[in-house]
């Protein structure tokens, strides 16, 4: 499991390992099998609706001393272009390609549709300026 956030304490659990870290993110992993994970998760156990437990994702956060990321959804979009084109480059999916592979709906219509979010998303800036 991931967690991404913009501030993190110095040391984290022995099941959370610091992936990456930017200016403005911190990518988190963390072992979900680890014991004392699962039961910090026990710990945190709550009625998040009637008739379902779960743990609320602010709730282990705050427990953790991590402030959760909560990017606009332009700063979304941005991220999701720029993984769009590491997938189109890479060799694992240039082969797969080769290989026969072809969905309905490929990388470039994915990138289509984030373009035309993005010229909403401005269309939107624009209007409430």
């Amino acid at each position: 499991m991931k967690l991404y956030a913009k501030t993190i304490p110095h040391t984290l659990p022995d099941w959370a390992t610091t992936v990456t870290k930017s200016a403005d993110l911190f990518e988190v992993e963390i072992n979900d099998e680890h014991p004392n994970f699962q039961s910090l998760l026990e710990d945190l156990e709550t009625e998040i609706e009637p008739g379902t437990i779960g743990v609320k994702a602010e709730d282990l956060c705050s427990r953790l001393g991590i402030e959760m990321s909560n990017p606009s959804l332009h700063q979304l979009v941005e991220q999701a272009q720029t993984l769009i084109s590491l997938i189109a480059t890479h060799p694992d999916y240039k082969q797969l390609l080769n290989d026969g592979y072809s969905p309905d709906l490929n990388i470039a219509d994915a990138s289509t549709a984030l373009t035309y979010l993005e010229w909403e998303l401005e269309r939107n800036r624009e209007t409430s300026d």
